[in-house]
């Protein structure tokens, strides 16, 4: 058993290192995924379209896309299914939310931009997936994203694809809300 114990410790540091570097991996993975705009992922900062230049000589068609996962109860679509802009152009949009529950919902939208690396090119100055999104039962909202395509966009880009995808983060919510007073009662 003695003879073991060196072994054993090694298989224990192993074990140890490999927990670690699995719980980095997430957040590696989006680092380098900001960096190098694989999976459609857009930066989480809203962007500015100062002193943009319109590219009224190119097209882009516009697809958006929206789905709730399959625990978001919500109804979830875009209000156009596609558009056509100029790169520079600042164009607004709505996505159309729908709560036919009987109780309020907290949801979170997430995006992913298709191809991946138009997805640099994608510029959101406004966007409802930077916060998260109350809505009460039976209730319905639009959701308004603002956006512009970077006239940088290589020329072989003629078609991006926005999708979101709409989280139920209810009980995250619920445990980040300070706790009620009941003092008088």
């Amino acid at each position: 058993m003695a003879q073991n114990k060196p072994l054993i410790g090694k298989l224990v540091l192993v074990t140890v290192a490999m927990f670690g570097f699995g719980f980095a991996l997430v957040p590696l993975y989006d680092v380098f995924c900001d960096i190098t705009g694989i999976n459609g992922k857009t930066a989480a900062v809203a962007a500015t379209a100062d002193n943009a230049v319109i590219d009224t000589s190119r097209q882009i068609t516009i697809e958006f896309l929206a789905r709730p996962n399959k625990d978001m109860p919500w109804v979830f679509k875009p209000e156009v299914f596609q558009m056509t802009v100029h790169p520079g152009e600042i164009h607004i949009m709505n996505y159309l939310a729908e709560n036919p529950t009987g109780r309020m919902i907290v949801g979170q939208a997430v995006p992913s931009v298709s191809p991946g690396q138009a997805a640099l090119y994608f510029h959101k100055i406004e966007c409802f997936c930077f916060t998260q999104q109350q809505l009460a039962a039976g209730k319905n909202m639009l959701m308004p994203l603002q956006f512009y395509v970077d006239p940088a966009l290589p020329a072989h880009f003629n078609t991006i694809t926005l999708n979101y995808t709409l989280y139920d983060v209810t009980q995250a919510w619920d445990a980040q809300q300070p706790p009620q007073d009941n003092i008088g009662e």
